[in-house]
């Protein structure tokens, strides 16, 4: 299956921080960080709907496509353990969530979109506290493989990840169920992953152990700052290539700052969505959206900002 993204003229646009926009641009509390649970309330639904609208009338506005995510960055077993999930629940409001975005897109039907399953680490995703086995990690993140299969998702993503053997447990709990997946590596402010691999090795670990497997990979979680050096120093490199997406924080601050910070950082804007212009002079990309701090202003300007920009062919 050949996603559209990947053909399209101009990158799909993604939505933003979810959780931060939740939480501090809409005052909803949010255990654990976790927005599935709003699924099992009408006020809930509700909120996660008004949030998804505000990225689907940006892409309908300037003739973009989207990329949509699940809001089960945490639906997963043992983030759905603390929050009184157990698998029969958790499998049931990962299709659910699918369901929503799909009931948002269906009110946009010129908007060309695919609905992504979003997977988050088991553990922090700043921090490798909960390292698993390739073994390990396939086995943990296949129920949200297979429910988003289930639910007919065009795809997921394993987002926030911070080591090389759950990148590749995602991929293959994706690839068991027969579907399209892409993988999402955050980097510390000097470029390498909380592991302390560099960007370029992880990726090529995850192509080498999966023969090539994901459609593509993204950045996200971490401001273009702490990435930029990476194009030019290895500028030609093959890992270079594969990396079709961007999903930034507004915020220049380390994972330790944003950590313990109390305030939403936003940034600026105008930077941010010029950072994305300068980055697609070197990246192939497909997708280009947000992460912590970002919103639909965010997303409007790097929208702009990457108008013309060819997607990867």
């Amino acid at each position: 299956m050949t996603l559209t993204q990947l053909t399209a003229l101009e990158p799909f646009i993604a939505d933003a921080g979810l959780e931060t926009v939740l939480i501090y641009l809409d005052g909803i509390d949010l255990p654990e960080f976790a927005s599935f649970p709003l699924l099992d309330s009408e006020t809930g639904t509700r909120a996660l709907r008004s949030y998804y609208e505000n990225y689907v009338q940006i892409a309908a506005r300037l003739g973009r496509g989207i990329v949509l995510d699940t809001p089960t960055w945490r639906a997963s077993l043992d983030w759905g353990a603390r929050l009184g999930y157990g698998s029969d629940r958790l499998a049931d409001i990962n299709q659910r969530a699918v369901q929503l975005v799909r009931s948002v897109l269906s009110d946009h039907r010129g908007v060309s979109a695919v609905v992504n399953g979003a997977v988050g680490p088991r553990g922090d995703g700043y921090v490798v506290d909960t390292a698993m086995s390739v073994s390990e990690a396939t086995n943990f993140h296949g129920l949200q493989a297979r429910a988003f299969a289930a639910a007919g998702a065009d795809m997921m993503s394993a987002i926030t990840m911070t080591y090389v053997e759950e990148a590749i447990g995602v991929t293959n709990a994706a690839t068991a169920v027969g579907i399209p997946v892409a993988v999402s590596f955050t980097v510390e402010t000097d470029g390498r992953l909380p592991s302390g691999q560099t960007l370029g090795d992880a990726i090529d670990h995850v192509d080498q152990i999966t023969n090539g497997t994901p459609a593509y990979y993204l950045i996200n979680c971490a401001h273009p700052t702490h990435f930029r050096h990476l194009l030019d120093e290895d500028a030609g490199a093959p890992w270079i290539s594969r990396v079709k997406g961007i999903r930034a924080n507004a915020s220049t601050m380390s994972h330790s700052e944003l950590d313990t910070a109390t305030e939403l950082d936003r940034g600026d804007v105008a930077a941010l969505a010029a950072s994305y212009r300068d980055l697609g002079e070197r990246l192939d990309l497909c997708v280009v959206g947000g992460c912590c701090g970002t919103d639909h202003e965010h997303i409007e300007a790097i929208a702009h900002a990457t108008q013309g920009h060819p997607a990867s062919v």
